[in-house]
């Protein structure tokens, strides 16, 4: 990709982050935020071009999720130009404060966080753009790394009465989230991150990822733009941009009872799974089973804990009942 688009050296990369002003689903008030539809939002593409095959995409779709060429050139290369201008300006601004310090250049990774629902398809927007801001020339390297690894392991999770909240902030090891956000945002190199394994459904015992000093990194998961409320740091502190994937309440239920009973019908059945009891379930009995996980553990996370955070984020992608984005909320500066 070409890099002549113009920057200034301002700190447009700085968060922003305050606290969130309510809860719900609604889409954050016009006054804070530039309104754009597909069309519009797609001519701020430019002449960004576009580096993904539709084999690539294949790769990088979710399960139900409708991603295509069209999709990615409407909304994903523009969101790609726009962090590319706002990574640019941060590099531009450590290169200056090296040169104020007289100091050998000390590269920091660009973080950016992106929160949604569960099945609102968050996993597949960092997967995409982890791979369109890889093809920028300024940050080749671009690492993706999910909050899901920090979860607090099954049995300790059964041990404080909390595996029906798994996903709501107490199920989290917060102090080890917080301290690999402040390892990566100080510069240090080969930082590790744990792993989990949506098979079994738990943290997988000596297993870590390495993050080595790239140029960004992506941290995605459900609630990574919540600020903490008692005055300490949070994930949203270490982020230097914040994206949430937005859709109505009754389309990301749909969503969700659809992807269960595609992974009934397949993953479910594996001897390993941890929901292999869910397996020989008919679907009438399945689909009770989902709306039911939904009722109970979903819907009151989204309403509580993960929608009251997207007034938070610098762009909201707003989706419709077919999975594709039709409106973007861009944060005036």
């Amino acid at each position: 990709m070409n890099s002549n688009d113009r920057i200034d050296l301002a700190p447009i990369a700085r968060s922003r982050f305050g606290n969130p002003t309510g809860i719900g689903q609604a889409v954050p008030v016009q006054s804070r935020y530039e309104h754009f539809d597909r069309v519009q939002w797609a001519e701020l593409r430019r002449s960004t071009p576009l580096s993904l095959s539709p084999d690539d995409l294949d790769r990088l779709r979710g399960i139900n999720e409708r991603l295509d060429i069209d999709e990615v050139e409407a909304i994903y290369l523009a969101v790609s130009r726009l962090l590319n201008l706002h990574i640019r300006a941060t590099q531009g601004l450590g290169a200056v404060t090296d040169e104020f310090l007289g100091t050998a250049p000390s590269p920091v990774p660009y973080v950016i966080g992106l929160a949604g629902s569960v099945a609102v398809g968050k996993s597949t927007t960092a997967r995409v753009l982890q791979s369109l801001l890889a093809h920028w020339p300024d940050h080749p390297r671009v690492d993706l790394v999910t909050t899901d690894g920090f979860l607090l392991p099954n049995d300790v999770l059964m041990a404080r009465g909390l595996m029906e909240r798994k996903g709501f902030p107490e199920s989290y090891d917060t102090a080890a989230l917080l301290e690999f956000l402040r390892q990566i945002k100080s510069g240090e190199t080969r930082v590790e991150a744990p792993v989990y394994s949506h098979l079994s459904y738990d943290i997988v015992p000596g297993e870590s990822i390495t993050v080595d000093q790239p140029d960004v990194v992506i941290i995605e998961g459900l609630n990574v733009l919540q600020s903490n409320h008692s005055g300490g740091p949070f994930a949203s502190d270490f982020f230097d941009f914040g994206i949430y994937v937005h859709a109505e309440t009754e389309h990301i239920e749909q969503w969700y009872i659809d992807r269960f009973l595609t992974l009934q019908q397949s993953v479910f059945r594996r001897e390993e799974s941890y929901f292999r009891t869910y397996g020989d379930l008919d679907p009438a009995a399945a689909r009770e089973v989902a709306a039911e996980i939904w009722r109970t553990t979903n819907a009151p996370n989204l309403v509580e804990n993960i929608a009251p955070t997207m007034q938070r984020a610098d762009l909201i992608l707003s989706k419709g009942a077919d999975h594709s984005v039709q409106s973007v909320q861009l944060r005036k500066t």
